[in-house]
């Protein structure tokens, strides 16, 4: 019976309703797409640090990600640890030598940080080769071509076919140099790489450096980049006590906070968007209680109890959340899915901004995650019953005779 009371009482006073309805389906339909373009950002930063340079684990030696040290290298069979090998959580493994350098071509000279890479191993872990410009990604048969960024590329006025001298220091304290020939260009945005990044076959600078058959590192690619901390520690025990495993949280420790951050935005968004929503409802049922006062009057003067007409009140409001809930999810997920397949494109207003190590890109897209459904929808069902318990209160605490007079 409350239940039958209830939905013809909301519908008493139909403009009033409907307006409160339209109110708490916007305000869910467009949490809902905020925090799924939210969710987008930020993976896009963190697949910009992780996916383009870092990768999600790395296995080097200690302290080698703090101070780059030329001589911390590691054989290059490291790479098929059996450890690493089997891991099912792993999808892709990249060996790694690292110089710094200088990088020329005539009278023109920069300085780089340079990765030798196997490209079949490399394209595995990072994600540079959709990021292409001009030119193709090297290949296995290259010998000594290089993908250069296109900040570095304007600065030396090079295109692909040019050719480039590469200077550094060498293992065993001679000079190391040698010829490179730009095989393609790409832009990632993040000025950092573009100006400064170059990749090039791991022999060749293996031969450069003096380093035969030795890396730095071993670059990896996982299936779920947030749980890599997890795998990093579940592998750790398994592998040689010289060597750190270490994950993109532990490497890029502000976009660590950023993510954790994250949850922590999204509750104080939701808050202070379903506050203005609350103040609506309290309105409308505070209007609907002072309207049927009589009622409530004749309802508790024939033996209906305080808790009932308390109850009848709350379900009311009740179900006006699970209605607009119920609009709100399939409108936010409509217009999420949009944002996913199309997004939008801001390209030409601003440019990329580099953050906590990755780059926000000059585009919108949103990202289906339980969360971004899941955290509206509990928070406007409790809204509901929070902004209905005053006015269900209120008619609880009538007195029956003074409300039967009430006109």
């Amino acid at each position: 019976m409350l239940l039958t009371l209830a939905y013809r009482n909301l519908w008493r006073n139909q403009r009033r309703t409907l307006l409160t309805l339209s109110a708490m389906v916007v305000s869910a339909a467009l949490l809902i797409l905020a925090l799924g373009v939210f969710s987008g950002m930020f993976k896009d930063m963190l697949a910009s640090a992780t996916e383009q340079y870092y990768g999600h684990l790395v296995l080097a030696q200690p302290g080698y990600h703090l101070r780059r040290d030329l001589f911390a290298s590691l054989p290059a069979e490291l790479v098929d640890l059996p450890a690493l090998r089997d891991a099912p959580e792993i999808s892709g493994r990249s060996p790694r030598l690292r110089s710094f350098g200088l990088l020329s071509r005539r009278d023109t000279s920069q300085p780089v940080e340079l990765l030798g890479i196997i490209p079949e191993l490399e394209q595995q872990v990072t994600s540079l080769q959709h990021e292409l410009t001009a030119g193709r990604y090297p290949a296995a048969e290259d010998l000594n071509a290089a993908l250069i960024g296109q900040g570095l590329a304007h600065k030396l006025k090079v295109q692909p076919g040019d050719e480039l001298v590469f200077v550094t220091q060498a293992a065993d304290g001679s000079i190391g140099n040698d010829l490179l020939v730009v095989s393609g260009i790409f832009a990632t945005g993040d000025s950092r790489h573009d100006n400064n990044l170059v990749l090039a076959p791991l022999p060749w600078l293996q031969q450069v450096l003096v380093q035969p058959g030795r890396i730095h590192e071993v670059a990896m690619r996982v299936n779920d980049p947030m749980n890599a901390a997890q795998v990093a520690s579940r592998l750790t025990p398994l592998l040689p006590d010289h060597l750190k495993l270490l994950d993109w949280g532990i490497l890029l420790p502000e976009m660590r906070e950023v993510i954790a951050a994250y949850d922590v935005s999204r509750m104080i968004i939701v808050t202070i968007l379903y506050l203005a929503t609350g103040l609506g409802i309290l309105n409308t049922f505070f209007m609907s209680v002072m309207e049927r006062t009589r009622e409530f009057g004749i309802l508790m003067a024939q033996g209906m109890r305080p808790w009932a007409i308390r109850g009848l009140v709350l379900l009311e409001t009740l179900l006006l959340g699970s209605i607009a809930l119920t609009v709100g999810l399939l409108c936010g997920a409509l217009m999420t899915l949009y944002m996913q397949q199309v997004g939008i494109d801001l390209a030409g207003y601003i440019t990329p901004v580099t953050y906590a190590g990755g780059t926000i890109l000059p585009r919108l897209h949103a990202v289906f995650e339980p969360g971004n459904f899941a955290v509206p929808a509990g928070m406007l069902l409790l809204v509901s019953l929070f902004a209905g318990f005053l006015p269900a209160n209120r008619a609880a605490r009538l007195n029956p005779v003074a409300a039967v007079r009430e006109d």
